[in-house]
């Protein structure tokens, strides 16, 4: 990785009240990355007024889809997400406690929101994420590293990883490969 300052992508920011303060004392030491799409494999023209917007800004009317029951009374939110073309909605500070992985746990240690930051990508398991994606991605997390040196390659999983079983997510779409060469070669 370079010794050189990695700028902070833009982000847009989003309204959410869905986080709160992590513990005290906590060193932030892990990226999550997550898939969404709602409703499930459809993705938005105008992120702004998106069902996953909504979501995470509290205000989905949980009877515009079916699909969408499940989701009543439900807080949730990524730090970010970073939709088909790229752009990139922050929805909690980053030091914040985003509320992205629910039951969860890693190397042993429970409750990753406390210790972790959320990203999120517009996507399923199976459909391929964009080119701008894996760019933003990059940029971001390059940013995230060096902002936040206890995340290492070693501690950026999948939300499968930290509830396996329960969440599949990003999914095989996902080039792991390609993401951590280019963080290590740092290029895009």
């Amino acid at each position: 990785m370079s010794r050189f300052a990695s700028p902070m992508p833009h982000l847009i920011q989003r309204p959410c009240s869905h986080f709160d303060a992590r513990p005290d004392d906590t060193e932030i030491n892990l990226l999550v990355i997550h898939n969404i799409s709602l409703p499930a494999g459809q993705f938005c023209q105008d992120p702004r007024h998106s069902y996953v917007d909504a979501l995470f800004s509290g205000t989905l009317d949980c009877r515009a889809h079916p699909s969408f029951a499940d989701l009543q009374g439900l807080r949730v939110a990524a730090h970010c997400v970073i939709w088909r073309d790229g752009q990139i909605f922050q929805y909690v500070p980053f030091e914040m406690r985003g509320w992205h992985a629910g039951q969860s746990s890693f190397a042993g240690q429970p409750r990753c929101n406390d210790y972790s930051i959320g990203i999120e990508l517009e996507g399923t398991d199976e459909i391929p994420y964009t080119e701008q994606q894996y760019s933003s991605l990059l940029r971001l997390t390059r940013s995230l590293l060096q902002q936040y040196p206890a995340i290492t390659l070693e501690r950026i999983v999948g939300h499968c990883d930290i509830a396996p079983g329960r969440k599949t997510d990003p999914g095989a779409a996902f080039d792991w490969q390609r993401y951590k060469q280019a963080l290590k070669e740092n290029k895009a």
